[in-house]
C-alpha cells in the first residue's frame, strides 16, 4: 500500500526515510548515489538533495531520470513537481561546460611543460606582472546563454579570454594551464561544474605490486568492492578519468583500495593523511601488503622529513609555517618528485590551505578516500572540483549484511540536566549552551555503567572537553590521549 512506503519527499529538498516501513533498506541503498544523509536518529533518517549530490551522481552516470524514478518508487505521497523540475534542471548542468586541451595553440599538453608551468606558478610572486605561461586550455560550452552568463562575471575575466566561433555551435574561452583548478573552483561557486577532459601526465615509474601473501603470513584477498572502487578511479586512462573521490564506510579497507590503485598505476606516490599515527599505519600496511621495501618508503612529518618514491606525509606538516602570514615551506613536497599519484586520506578533512596547492596539481592523478563527503566548513564543492567527483560509493548496510564490516548499532541516551545547571543553561549563549550540555555531570555515572556492562570489549570514549575527559580517565583508571600525548605513547595505546 502507498501509505506504507518508506520515503517522504518534501518541497524544501529534504527526504525523510521511515526506517521501520517496508522497503526502508532498499530505499536507503537507492538514495546513496544522489542524496546526502544529514541525520539518522532512531525512527526517521533525514537526507537532503543538493546540487553537489546530483552532480556527483551525474559524474557516475546516474541521470536525473534515475533520481526521480527512485523518489517516485519509494515515496509515500506524491513527489512535489517542483522537486522533479529542480532535479532535472540542476543535474543537466553537469557536462554543459567542458575543459579540453587547446589544440590550436599547442599540439598537446606536454608533461615537461606542465611541470615547468606548475613550478613557475608555485615559485612566482603573486604580484609579479611579468609572469607568462604559454600553455593554454579551452573551456567550451554548446550554449550561448551559458557562455554569456560566464562572460558577464567580473571575477572570471582575469582567467578567461572569450573565443567567438560564429560558424559553430560551440562557445569557448581560453585559459592558462596553471589556472585549471582555480577556474573549476570558481565556476563551481557560480553553479557550473566543469567536466575536465584534459589529459593527465605520467609520473615517475615505480614497480608496485600487491602481494598474494602478506609479510605477516596472512593471504591477501582483494574484495570485489575494493577492486571495483580502484577500477572506477583509474578508469581506462582516457581524459576525464584518473581522479576523484571514493567513499567507503569505516572498516571497509580504504587503505587497501589506495594500495590497489598504486598497483594499477605503478608510479611514484605521495600519500597525505591526518596524523603521525595514520602515517605509521600506512607505512606498516605498505610494507606488509606490497613488494615495496623500507628504503622505498619515506615519512614526511614533524619528526622525520625524508622524500622517497613513496612518501607519506601529514596535513599538519604541510600547513605549518613559521609566520602567520608567511609562505608554507613544506608545500615544496608536492613538486619534489614527478609524482604520478597523490592519495588524500580522509579527504573530508583536507585543510583549506592544501586546497590552494591542490588547485595547481590538476595534471596529477589523485584520489580522495573518505567515509563521508560532508565537511564542517561546507567546502564539499572544493573536493569535487579540485580532487574530483565521487567515483565510487557502497552502502554500509550492504557491507554489513555481507559480513565485511561489523554490525553497527547506534543507541542514543538522553540525560536530564541537573537542576542547579538549568538556569545557567537557559541564559547562556549558543556556544556556552553547547558546553554546559556537553559537560553535563550526569554523563559521568552513565559512562561508568556502560563500561562496566561490557568488561570484555575494547572501548574508546571520545569527548570534546579536557576537564571532563581527565575526570573520566581518573575514575575508570584508564589512559587518556590528548594533543600533548607523544606519538610513541599514542601508537602504543591505539
Amino acid at each position: 500500500m502507498q501509505d506504507f512506503k518508506p520515503l517522504i519527499v518534501q518541497s524544501d529538498k529534504t527526504l525523510l526515510l521511515d526506517v521501520h516501513a517496508p522497503g526502508a533498506d532498499e530505499c536507503r541503498n537507492a538514495l546513496i548515489p544522489f542524496a546526502e544523509l544529514e541525520r539518522s536518529p532512531e525512527h526517521l533518517h533525514t537526507y537532503r538533495l543538493t546540487p553537489l549530490s546530483l552532480w556527483n551522481a551525474a559524474s557516475a552516470g546516474f541521470t536525473a531520470e534515475d533520481s526521480i524514478n527512485v523518489l517516485k518508487t519509494f515515496a509515500r505521497y506524491d513527489v512535489p513537481q517542483v522537486i522533479c523540475a529542480w532535479i532535472t534542471e540542476t543535474a543537466k548542468r553537469f557536462g554543459r561546460i567542458k575543459m579540453v586541451p587547446d589544440t590550436e595553440s599547442a599540439p598537446a599538453v606536454d608533461a615537461s611543460a606542465e611541470n615547468a608551468a606548475n613550478a613557475a606558478s608555485e615559485n612566482a610572486d603573486d604580484t609579479s606582472p611579468n609572469q607568462t605561461i604559454t600553455e593554454n586550455l579551452i573551456l567550451r560550452t554548446d550554449s550561448s546563454a551559458v557562455f554569456k552568463e560566464i562572460e558577464a562575471v567580473r571575477s572570471m575575466k582575469k582567467y578567461l579570454t572569450p573565443i567567438y566561433e560564429e560558424k559553430t555551435n560551440e562557445f569557448s574561452f581560453r585559459l592558462k594551464l596553471v589556472d585549471r583548478g582555480t577556474v573549476k573552483q570558481e565556476l563551481f561557486k557560480l553553479g557550473w561544474p566543469v567536466k575536465d577532459e584534459v589529459p593527465l601526465r605520467e609520473g615517475e615509474p615505480l614497480d608496485v605490486n600487491l602481494r598474494e601473501t602478506c609479510v605477516s603470513g596472512k593471504p591477501l584477498t582483494i574484495r570485489d568492492y575494493q577492486k571495483s572502487a580502484a577500477e572506477a578511479l583509474v578508469g581506462d586512462k582516457r581524459p576525464g578519468t584518473g581522479f576523484g573521490t571514493i567513499v567507503l564506510p569505516c572498516g571497509a579497507g580504504k587503505t587497501i583500495v589506495g594500495m590497489k590503485i598504486m598497483d594499477m598505476l605503478k608510479t611514484s606516490t605521495l600519500v597525505v593523511t591526518t596524523n603521525i599515527s595514520a602515517v605509521h599505519q600506512w607505512i606498516d600496511e605498505l610494507l606488509d601488503k606490497t613488494n615495496l621495501t623500507r628504503d622505498q618508503i619515506a615519512e614526511y612529518t614533524g619528526e622525520n622529513k625524508e622524500i622517497k618514491p613513496v612518501t607519506v606525509a601529514t596535513y599538519q606538516i604541510l600547513t605549518w609555517r613559521p609566520e602567520k602570514e608567511g609562505p608554507y615551506p613544506h608545500f615544496q613536497l608536492f613538486k619534489e618528485r614527478a609524482w604520478g599519484l597523490i592519495i588524500y586520506d580522509e579527504v573530508h578533512m583536507l585543510p583549506a590551505p592544501v586546497f590552494r596547492v591542490t588547485a595547481e596539481l590538476q595534471a596529477i592523478r589523485r584520489v580522495g578516500l573518505t567515509a563521508t563527503l560532508v565537511r564542517e566548513d561546507g567546502c564539499e564543492g572544493y573536493v569535487f572540483s579540485l580532487v574530483g567527483p565521487k567515483r565510487y560509493d557502497v552502502p554500509w548496510k550492504e557491507l554489513e549484511t555481507s559480513g565485511w564490516i561489523a554490525d553497527a548499532e547506534c543507541i542514543e541516551l538522553r540525560l536530564d540536566m541537573p537542576p542547579e545547571k538549568e538556569l545557567d543553561y537557559a541564559v547562556a549563549g549558543s556556544r556556552i549552551k553547547h558546553r554546559i550540555a556537553s559537560e553535563n555531570p550526569n554523563k559521568i555515572s552513565v559512562v561508568q555503567q556502560i563500561v562496566e556492562n561490557f568488561p570484555e570489549d575494547k572501548i574508546l570514549i571520545i569527548g570534546q572537553y579536557l576537564e571532563q575527559l581527565y575526570e573520566i580517565a581518573a575514575l575508570l583508571k584508564v589512559p587518556i590521549i590528548t594533543g600533548k600525548t607523544n606519538n610513541a605513547e599514542r601508537d602504543e595505546i591505539y
